[in-house]
């Protein structure tokens, strides 16, 4: 897919297209239904389905002291998308200019004199413009007024009870209201009514943070998972504990689970650059291949170690990965973080997370 940054850098033979426009933090199971409209629409009108998204963060402009910690970058957002159809994504650089627009002049610019957009997906709760003025509502008139047909989806809702909205949720919803966030949830904070929770973007948050991956991976329509590079650690792992792993250090804007152990799996991304590709081994370890492994993320409370980063201890392979990019996906929760009172007490804990890791996942046929 093509990933356009700017509106400057839309083609300018683009005659047409369908857009759904939003964050897309996450790219859960709202915002994929979504996508499933706006690709249906823009197949059967023979247009590219477009997918308009934000960076930075709405948030980061109107409060940056409250910005939520988000569930991907930008080029995980946009292959996402991609996977589910969209043939573009532009990514508007969200600033104060923007900001100021009316809704009149957000359809204009964006979707009229931009985007030529002959259809418009958005979430229920989509809003719009100056101080977000526009609602659903208003852009189904502007979009009459311009020959742009627009369908507004209902919010997707599971069982459960609603996370609750914490405050730096709120303020997100809100200032992602003047981008336009297309159907993050009631408000951007998870609420619900009676005992269902809408599908948002802040319940999965509130998730992981609960050390819940499962639930976190029940809204988002699978696992959550990092991306990084492999760095060198305290050298401590397999030096010292016996047990070597990777680890990666990750910008601290994105979210990660509550610190603990996790049963998960690691998986070498291909590297066509460095010449590693899909079905090469890198040591024992097959590339872009999903490898069970016991995952702590933390800060090492046993040797005070302060900095939280994901640990990666790959069950029954070895390699040097040092420089290169993993996927790490997390599918169940062992235990929290625990401060042993010495190594000894400390390996034995993670034999025994290792045994149960074992019994979690399951190791590929072909590895």
């Amino acid at each position: 897919m093509d990933i356009w940054h700017g509106l400057d850098s839309v083609p300018s033979d683009l005659t047409g297209s369908v857009v759904t426009i939003g964050v897309f933090d996450g790219v859960h199971r709202g915002h994929r239904e979504l996508i499933s409209r706006a690709v249906t629409a823009a197949r059967s009108l023979g247009v590219p389905a477009v997918m308009c998204t934000f960076d930075p963060h709405p948030t980061e402009i109107f409060s940056p002291d409250r910005v939520p910690p988000l569930l991907g970058t930008v080029a995980q957002r946009a292959a996402l998308a991609g996977e589910a159809g969209i043939d573009a994504a532009v990514v508007i650089s969200f600033d104060d200019e923007i900001s100021s627009w009316s809704p009149a002049e957000y359809v204009d610019r964006v979707l009229v004199d931009t985007l030529h957009a002959r259809a418009v997906v958005v979430g229920a709760n989509f809003t719009f413009g100056h101080r977000a003025s526009g609602t659903p509502e208003t852009l189904v008139e502007l979009g009459r007024e311009r020959g742009i047909d627009v369908t507004v989806v209902d919010l997707l809702t599971d069982p459960g009870a609603p996370a609750g909205g914490d405050d730096a949720a709120t303020a997100a919803g809100a200032a992602a209201g003047a981008a336009g966030d297309g159907g993050d949830g009631a408000g951007a904070d998870g609420s619900g009514s009676g005992d269902r929770h809408v599908v948002c973007s802040t319940w999965i948050r509130g998730r992981l943070a609960a050390g819940d991956v499962e639930g976190a991976a029940e809204a988002l329509g699978r696992d959550f998972d990092v991306v990084g590079e492999v760095v060198h650690g305290a050298g401590r792992g397999g030096a010292e504990l016996g047990f070597p792993t990777a680890n990666l250090y990750l910008d601290e804007r994105y979210a990660l689970p509550a610190d603990g152990v996790y049963a998960g799996y690691l998986r070498i991304l291909p590297d066509p650059e460095a010449g590693v590709d899909a079905g090469a081994v890198v040591g024992t370890m097959p590339v872009d291949v999903d490898l069970p492994a016991a995952v702590s993320v933390g800060s090492n409370p046993t040797f005070g170690d302060a900095r939280r980063s994901v640990e990666a201890f790959v069950l029954d392979h070895h390699a040097d990965l040092y420089g290169r990019r993993v996927r790490v996906r997390f599918t169940g929760r062992v235990r929290g973080m625990v401060a042993f009172s010495g190594v000894d007490e400390l390996m034995d804990a993670i034999a025994r997370d290792v045994a149960q890791v074992r019994g979690m996942t399951v190791a590929p046929t072909s590895a």
